[in-house]
């Protein structure tokens, strides 16, 4: 297989307001290190996938509002393969609009389609996995993704059920489930042939666009009449856009789908969609604080997240349990690490009660 038919998009349109402060809609938080490892989300995602799809194979589309911020963050892509959608439509309108780009490009590419701020430590693994799958994209019309190994019945994922078949690499998917309640996750977990749903997936552009069209076809007629990789293009996705059905690819296509098949895959893999989940995987101290500064001092202080806009800033945290402390130029958050799923109601209050739009 020639690697020269092996395409990339990563997608890094969404404002990760559950990551307020830090992450704002001027600098959301694909753009930042949340981690603390010196590359920001969208850094890491280019770099793990970079070793194995050529650079000049790699398309990143994000909000028309942060292609500066790419251009700036990945100096390593032309400003060709760096797509601003004038509106944000969920994920199906932007999976067509890169496939038909990249199909007018090569009519035989596979491609993969990555979020940019995912966390992925097995990167050995995930590079293995995503050769399996694009030899199996080649070969087939699959519609492939990559389901992770669940390791507690979380009910902030999508899962996916797949058929039990003789040991195999990767299987028939029977069932997609949205975001289901404790009581249902715990089943899944049992049952042993749930897996979760990455938002990773894998296809030729030749399946997805048959796809699009036996499932999503109104999109599809939508995106027919732009002449892809033109002067012209920008002009007429303006056009399309604001017709175009705001729907995720997973319900738009893959709950739909029957040639839908999944690749299990332990990689050590996290969203980071929450405060909790950064704090599970940062760098901890002795009393298992989260720390990102030098300067910061902690007394009967356990089980914190803390982060300092300014490394230059002395902080002194006394009598805190299990806090998420989150401290920038315009805002500070101190909330129990347990409600970090009502930082978006947080937002929502600060920007009608206290008129805090700029805050945001």
């Amino acid at each position: 297989m020639s690697k020269s038919n092996n395409y990339c998009v990563i997608m890094a349109g969404g404002i990760g307001s559950r990551f307020w402060p830090m992450s704002t809609q001027k600098y959301p938080k694909q753009f930042q290190d949340i981690l603390g490892t010196g590359r920001t989300m969208i850094q890491q995602t280019y770099d793990r996938i970079s070793q194995s799809v050529p650079p000049e194979n790699i398309f990143v589309i994000t909000n028309k509002e942060y292609v500066s911020l790419t251009e700036q963050q990945l100096p390593e892509l032309t400003a060709d393969n760096i797509v601003g959608e004038p509106l944000m439509k969920n994920t199906a309108a932007c999976n067509i609009y890169m496939a038909k780009k990249i199909a007018a490009i090569n009519p035989d590419a596979n491609m993969i389609v990555l979020p940019a701020d995912h966390l992925i430590l097995k990167e050995n693994i995930f590079l293995q996995k995503v050769e399996l799958a694009f030899t199996l994209a080649e070969k087939n019309d699959y519609l492939i993704t990559l389901g992770i190994t669940p390791t507690r019945p979380d009910t902030g994922y999508g899962y996916i059920q797949f058929e039990e078949k003789k040991a195999s690499e990767y299987f028939k998917v029977k069932t997609f489930t949205e975001k289901p309640n404790l009581e249902i996750a715990k089943t899944f977990l049992e049952s042993g042939d749930f897996l979760w749903n990455a938002g990773i997936f894998i296809w030729n552009v030749k399946s997805i666009l048959a796809a699009f069209d036996k499932h999503l076809d109104e999109m599809s007629q939508q995106f027919v009449s732009c002449e892809y990789n033109s002067k012209d293009e920008e002009r007429c996705i303006e056009m399309i856009y604001p017709k175009v059905a705001k729907i995720s690819i997973d319900n738009g296509i893959l709950e739909k789908a029957k040639n839908v098949y999944v690749i299990p895959a332990d990689l050590g893999w996290s969203d980071l969609g929450t405060w909790t989940s950064v704090y599970e995987n940062a760098h901890k101290d002795q009393d298992n604080n989260a720390i990102n500064s030098k300067h910061i001092l902690t007394y009967n202080s356990k089980g914190n997240i803390i982060r300092l806009k300014s490394s230059s800033k002395a902080a002194i945290i006394d009598g805190m349990e299990n806090y998420i402390i989150v401290d920038t130029e315009k805002a500070l958050l101190i909330c129990p690490r347990e409600n970090d799923q009502l930082i978006k109601e947080y937002i929502h209050d600060l920007k009608t009660l206290k008129k805090g739009e700029k805050f945001l």
